[in-house]
């Protein structure tokens, strides 16, 4: 097929690159990235906890990045994948393969995993019931991917180390998130909010990482956003819009290598996102246009499903991401190109392991308060306005349901009495602390972490924490790392869906107002409380330098393989239409296509869950130039290209791959070719199964 283009001038925009000074002591620094994709067949996707929501082909694959800092005495590692959260599961099998590989080197205390929070990767890979249920249960083959891709990012890291800089920039992102909880964050104390421009934080926090020459290496930033702009009705495996802004400074930075390859890295990581939505048009109702209720968050007729939450291109998920990625992007680019004070200083980690279920909150001089065993209130049901519920929850209850109270009891068993008198005001939906069959369906130990480079200090967020929560965890961070005097002008991060999930966490005065996230907030009223005690513990210790000495606390189990269980089926065996061979050409492309043109074309494919060497670190697709000079084909794009879509449609025993090239403006003139490739599953005899590998070619 032939492209056509338009000749279109750019001006190329002006860079800055720093010039290191001959500081003494450099840090040595490595950075790695790491496929960690998955099989995008049938595989429920984690987020909306939507059991119909499974992936069915890719519209950018998933990536780890991995950056380690080591002082000549000490390291510490922190790695964004983008996939929902980090579970506890895929942490210590994490954990485990690096203890295997390098011995105590890369540790619980100094290694951070944190999730970018996309609704759009693969689930199956957490060991606690209700996470099982929502994904279909513990699926191996979705977290030998992450737990592969997460340390191969970190090999690459390890094998990367040399001498280089570090240096912070700071800045304000207008228009790309939105408060979605608006009604909770106004219960905050006025004088507290008054401190503040926003209901959202607009703060992107960056470090950048050069060698001693200013050479780039690498970026790390911060921002605080769902990675929600592609919607609970997307059934492609997605990096949502912070996997976009990845996308675009690796591209730009790793000129003339392919998506996911060359050697800069690009992270924007998970912040208190809690309560901040990309779609910033606001909820609106689907069937009327109007605004939807402003406590609830449902409309008058369709109730909850119907109040949807737009993006700045409306309806048009794709377009959404596009814009909120850009918008990262852009500003991150900026900050990068204006980074100017080095970073200098210290490492330290510290970690502990802690019984959230029993903790004592000091809450002043003469009270205090405790944590509670896990439970899920009646709003949890609700959903969002950025993905509701399907049943007739709102959000905002502070009073049970007669009707589904009874059913959880009949079912479930009833919440004793402890535990919804330590909820108060919260009703209970589902006692998670309370039900153990078969196996725990909540955490009770929970992993607190703060790791320090220099001034700057990370505090890895178990959860979702909301706006104003991830305010006050930085204030008292800084606050306890400034008070003995070893830290001064501390820069606290907030880092997002590390270690473990425990789902949100509110203010005691937004709990109070038991929308989605105050309901979600699984250990009581006072469990934001208990962090900031926590963290302060972290901080103090880092401050006096003795981290070593903190009490490592209860560990988490590790559940054998054979305690897990698995709800989704094994592939079955691949068949195709009569008279047709896998990987023909069902629906071929047109001869010809000018730029902003979409060229797709349909093969008879098989399952991608087949397809184990190109889960990860290969492609199911690839657009391919013609170079007459060569009489080479050249690619271009794969499946991890923005330009390419890889749709999956399963139809029975029989599926189709329905390839997708959203031609670029930048494409050149010429022939193109669309290849797809993949695996069918064949029965031989009675018992014997046969992966065999197809490729196949539109011209």
């Amino acid at each position: 097929m032939a492209v056509h283009w338009e000749d279109r001038l750019q001006e190329p925009e002006p860079t800055v690159n720093p010039t290191a000074g001959p500081h003494e002591n450099p840090y040595l620094i490595g950075v790695g990235r790491a496929d960690c994709t998955g099989p995008p067949g049938d595989v429920p996707l984690m987020g909306y906890a939507n059991l119909e929501q499974t992936a069915a082909g890719i519209h950018t694959r998933l990536f780890s990045r991995a950056f380690i800092v080591d002082n000549g005495s000490k390291r510490v590692v922190f790695v964004t994948a983008d996939i929902g959260m980090v579970s506890q599961r895929l942490r210590l099998e994490v954990l485990k393969e690096l203890e295997v590989k390098y011995g105590i080197l890369y540790r619980q205390d100094n290694v951070i995993l944190s999730g970018t929070h996309t609704h759009s990767g693969l689930g199956g890979y957490f060991q606690y019931t209700l996470f099982m249920i929502t994904s279909k249960g513990y699926i191996k083959p979705s977290i030998k991917a992450i737990v592969n891709g997460i340390v191969k990012s970190i090999d690459i890291a390890h094998r990367s180390i040399k001498p280089g800089r570090i240096y912070m920039s700071k800045g304000e992102l207008e228009e790309s998130n939105l408060n979605r909880s608006p009604h909770s964050y106004l219960n905050n104390p006025a004088e507290e909010r008054n401190k503040y421009k926003s209901n959202t934080d607009k703060q992107v926090t960056l470090l950048k990482f050069t060698d001693l020459d200013g050479d780039g290496m690498g970026m790390l930033s911060w921002f605080a956003v769902h990675a929600v702009s592609m919607n609970y009705t997307n059934q492609m495996v997605s990096s949502d819009n912070m996997g976009y802004a990845s996308y675009l400074l690796e591209q730009e930075k790793n000129i003339g290598f392919l998506p996911g390859e060359g050697p800069f890295v690009a992270a924007f990581a998970s912040s208190n996102l809690g309560d901040a939505s990309p779609n910033i048009r606001g909820p609106f109702c689907a069937n009327t246009g109007l605004p939807c209720d402003y406590l609830n968050s449902s409309c008058p007729i369709g109730g909850l499903k119907m109040c949807v939450a737009l993006g700045p291109a409306g309806s048009d998920m794709f377009n959404n991401t596009k814009i909120i990625g850009e918008n990262i992007f852009k500003r991150a680019k900026d900050l990068y190109g204006k980074a100017r004070q080095e970073v200098r200083g210290p490492l330290h980690a510290a970690h502990q392991w802690v019984n959230m279920t029993d903790v004592t909150v000091q809450l002043n001089s003469t009270h205090t308060g405790r944590t509670c065993k896990p439970a899920l209130g009646h709003s949890f049901a609700a959903g969002t306005t950025d993905g509701g519920g399907d049943l007739n929850f709102t959000q905002g209850a502070v009073e049970g349901d007669p009707f589904w109270d009874g059913i959880r009891d009949a079912l479930l068993g009833a919440p004793s009495n402890e535990t919804q008198d330590c909820h108060q005001p919260k009703p209970i939906l589902f006692s998670t602390g309370e039900m153990t069959w078969p196996l725990p369906w909540h955490p009770s130990i929970v992993d607190v972490q703060i790791i320090t480079i220099g001034p700057v200090a990370i505090v890895a967020i178990p959860g979702e924490m909301t706006t104003m929560s991830g305010r006050r965890i930085r204030e008292a961070v800084k606050q306890e790392l400034e008070a003995q005097g070893t830290f001064s002008n501390a820069e606290v991060v907030v880092a997002g869906l590390c270690n473990i999930y425990t789902h949100y966490i509110t203010t005691y005065e937004e709990y109070q107002i038991q929308r989605y996230e105050g309901a979600s907030t699984i250990y009581g009223p006072h469990t934001l409380s208990a962090y900031i005690q926590k963290f302060r513990g972290l901080a103090k210790a880092i401050a006096e330098g003795k981290e070593q000495e903190l009490p490592k606390g209860p560990e988490p189990p590790f559940f054998k393989d054979s305690q897990l269980f698995s709800l989704l089926p094994a592939a079955a065996v691949d068949k195709k239409p009569i008279n047709t061979t896998f990987g023909e050409v069902l629906e071929r492309v047109d001869s010809e296509y000018t730029v902003g043109d979409v060229a797709s074309v349909t093969f008879v494919a098989g399952n991608p869950r087949h397809s184990g060497d190109i889960v990860r670190d290969k492609t199911f697709v690839t657009v391919e130039k013609y170079h007459n000079s060569t009489a080479h084909w050249d690619v271009v794009h794969t499946d991890a290209s923005w330009e390419t879509r890889f749709h999956w449609v399963k139809n029975g025993a029989e599926s189709n791959a329905t390839i997708e090239w959203h031609i670029p403006l930048s494409a050149q003139a010429g022939s193109y070719r669309i290849r797809h490739f993949g695996h069918y599953k064949q029965r031989k005899g009675f018992l014997e199964t046969c992966y065999t590998h197809f490729n196949t070619v539109t011209a």
